[in-house]
């Protein structure tokens, strides 16, 4: 099955772009994922091709018009697809709804751009999600849509040489990875820790978890957090008692 990708963009020649090299462009040029950019301002019916307007209440800069987007939208067959609108006012995308989303028939992407979406295209096609890579701003959703892309592509059967390769990553167990070492044994004074040296299997996964777990802690207290809280599972029904309430 391949995964199909329509991207609802102003920018159509950015796609594939760099989607079109390495893994992403093996794996496109061997069938196993389409690309199919939309331009979202063939869906205007003015002689102008007008996409977009001033906000509604006044401000700065201009607003993507709901009906352009809907007959964009509407012009692309979801089939099963999830819809996508990459906006700084999306959830931020996990991992995990990516892995979801890689295992099913494909995506449809919109990609936003200046101020951002008429709001009334999400009261009216509620089956939208707005998603976002992280807490920041991009010019456009088109470079968020390409990571989204890569993300789910490089986990589509064959397109990665090792199966273990997606699982054994950041997120993916709700950590951070643990760090990586190569050869040479000692650069700049700094050697490759010893248990990684030493050929005892059950010692390097012991070490590996446990970095990951420390790295996790320090540098990604939000993740932590959620995993510490998903791996006690509360006995025989009962509650696990964390803080002693106010008094």
């Amino acid at each position: 099955m391949t995964f199909a990708a329509t991207i609802l963009t102003l920018y159509p020649e950015m796609f594939p772009g760099p989607l079109g090299v390495s893994l992403a462009g093996r794996a496109l040029a061997e069938g196993k994922w389409s690309c199919e950019p939309v331009q979202i301002r063939d869906f205007a019916e003015d002689k102008h091709r007008t996409v977009d307007d001033t906000p509604a209440g006044g401000g700065a800069g201009m607003v993507l018009k709901c009906d352009v987007l809907a007959r964009a939208l509407d012009s692309a067959p979801a089939a099963g697809r999830p819809i996508l609108a990459m906006t700084p006012r999306g959830r931020p995308i996990s991992q995990e709804r990516i892995r979801e989303i890689a295992s099913g028939p494909g995506v449809i992407i919109l990609c936003g751009r200046f101020e951002g979406f008429d709001e009334r295209l999400f009261e009216a096609r509620p089956e939208i999600e707005q998603v976002s890579l992280a807490d920041i701003v991009l010019s456009g959703g088109e470079m968020a849509a390409l990571t989204v892309l890569d993300a789910c592509i490089r986990l589509l059967p064959g397109v990665m040489g090792a199966a273990s390769s997606g699982t054994e990553e950041s997120f993916e167990t709700g950590l951070l990875e643990y760090p990586h070492y190569t050869r040479p044994q000692e650069w700049e004074g700094r050697t490759i820790p010893e248990v990684l040296r030493s050929g005892d299997h059950a010692k390097i996964a012991a070490w590996r978890k446990l970095r990951s777990e420390q790295d996790t802690r320090s540098r990604r207290p939000d993740l932590w957090e959620r995993y510490e809280g998903a791996r006690v599972q509360p006995a025989s029904g009962a509650q696990r008692k964390t803080k002693e309430p106010d008094q």
